[in-house]
């Protein structure tokens, strides 16, 4: 397989990207989220567009904390008038900034490109960016939750199988402990209360139903009952997110369930052990014990440019289509975890996943991606911190009976809605 990455090498600096070009080149600007997953995948990018639109300068601002933070920044910068031209959000963002009108539409653009097909991508994963029957963002990055497996550690434990179902990871999770070893890292601090939503999709119900939080009923108690007896069946600390990642990577636990995207900084920063990757645990006695269906994570470009300027505009759409097209989504595929949202970069990337079997995993799971919500209203923020606040209280143990848990979660929430 030929390499794409020729610019590993590169700075990835927060100014213009490149040398400066001739007085006619046209500058944009553009934010993106997670420096320590895209900036080795944009020092990638870089130089490939440099070659191929030598007359744009790109100027990359300060990268988002977090999808909350990059939607949160968005509407202030909205507010004061000084909008990048294209941002990343996350999947489960897209939506308010169409609502608000941030936004636009891609459908004059993409009506005048004669070899634009949307067929290039997978039909899945740009319906997770239409909204009215209009494409509003093109997926950049799209990711599946998955299990992370030390396999030397199960091994010294008796461990000889990789677990299917939650029940399994906390048998598993018994036989470190009884070996001296650490257990693992549930990541249900993962922005935009993924995990939850993963485990209601598990049980085929949308975390959000006619407008409003759909975590009440059974499926919703069923999934704060499933987090308890991880978390507490596994012993497992009240990590950050840093810190969990940081034990996995030191080899002193077992097991870690995190997002695919962080496959290509785990492989580059863990210790020398047997790292196996295997699809995201389903419930024991639902769906035959496998994932209904599984939220779609990752980000999208999305055009937001005020500027009355038409150049500027189209060099911002250049860009867009650029870095979603088949050389960007492979580039993506190479520097991190997240699955290629266009075909084009099958061809590309050629004999990748056969020489890359950990990677593979999300691809395998593409046949379940579902929405990934944000939740409606002008608090949907909010809602989101409320949902982190009460499971935390499961995490460090202060929470033990989940009907109340979720009856006083419940209520906070409907008064926010």
């Amino acid at each position: 397989m030929k390499k794409l990455i020729t610019g590993l090498a590169a700075v990835l600096a927060f100014g213009f990207y490149g040398s400066v070009n001739s007085a006619k080149s046209i500058e944009i600007e553009v934010a993106y989220p997670y420096s320590g997953l895209f900036d080795v995948t944009f020092q990638a990018i870089m130089p490939e567009f440099e070659k191929a639109h030598p007359d744009i300068q790109v100027k990359f601002r300060a990268t988002y904390e977090n999808y909350e933070d990059a939607t949160a920044t968005i509407f202030r910068e909205s507010t004061s008038g000084n909008l990048p031209d294209v941002t990343m959000q996350g999947l489960n963002r897209q939506a308010p900034l169409v609502d608000k009108g941030i936004a636009k539409s891609l459908e004059p653009f993409i009506a005048k490109e004669a070899a634009f097909e949307k067929d290039g991508y997978h039909s899945a994963m740009l319906s997770l960016s239409t909204f009215g029957g209009e494409v509003y963002g093109l997926p950049f990055s799209v990711s599946t939750p998955v299990g992370y497996y030390n396999m030397d550690l199960l091994a010294e434990a008796g461990v000889d199988s990789i677990p299917t179902n939650w029940d399994e990871v906390i048998a598993a999770c018994n036989k470190l402990e009884a070996a001296g070893k650490g257990t693992l890292y549930f990541g249900w601090n993962i922005t935009g209360n993924w995990f939850h939503q993963a485990l209601m999709h598990t049980q085929n119900v949308p975390m959000v139903k006619d407008g409003a939080v759909n975590m009440g009923g059974d499926a919703g108690l069923a999934t704060l009952e499933q987090m308890k007896s991880i978390m507490s069946g596994c012993n497992m600390p009240n990590y950050s997110i840093a810190d969990g990642q940081a034990a996995f990577n030191a080899g002193t636990i077992g097991m870690m369930f995190w997002s695919t995207s962080s496959l290509g900084s785990v492989n580059a920063a863990k210790a020398d052990f047997v790292l196996k990757t295997a699809p995201f645990p389903g419930m024991a006695g639902v769906n035959n014990g496998t994932p209904a269906r599984l939220p779609a994570g990752g980000n999208a470009a999305m055009l937001v440019s005020t500027s009355d300027d038409p150049a500027r505009v189209d060099a911002a759409w250049t860009f867009l289509k650029f870095i979603t097209s088949g050389i960007g989504a492979a580039l993506v595929a190479e520097t991190t975890g997240y699955v290629p949202p266009n075909k084009a970069a099958n061809d590309l990337l050629g004999d990748f996943y056969s020489q890359n079997p950990n990677k593979l995993t999300a691809v395998e799971q593409l046949p379940l991606l579902a929405d990934w919500f944000a939740y409606p209203g002008e608090n949907g923020l909010a809602v989101t911190q409320v949902i982190y606040d009460y499971t935390e209280e499961i995490a460090t143990g202060d929470a033990d009976d989940m009907a109340d848990l979720q009856e006083e979660m419940m209520e906070e929430i409907n008064d926010l809605m």
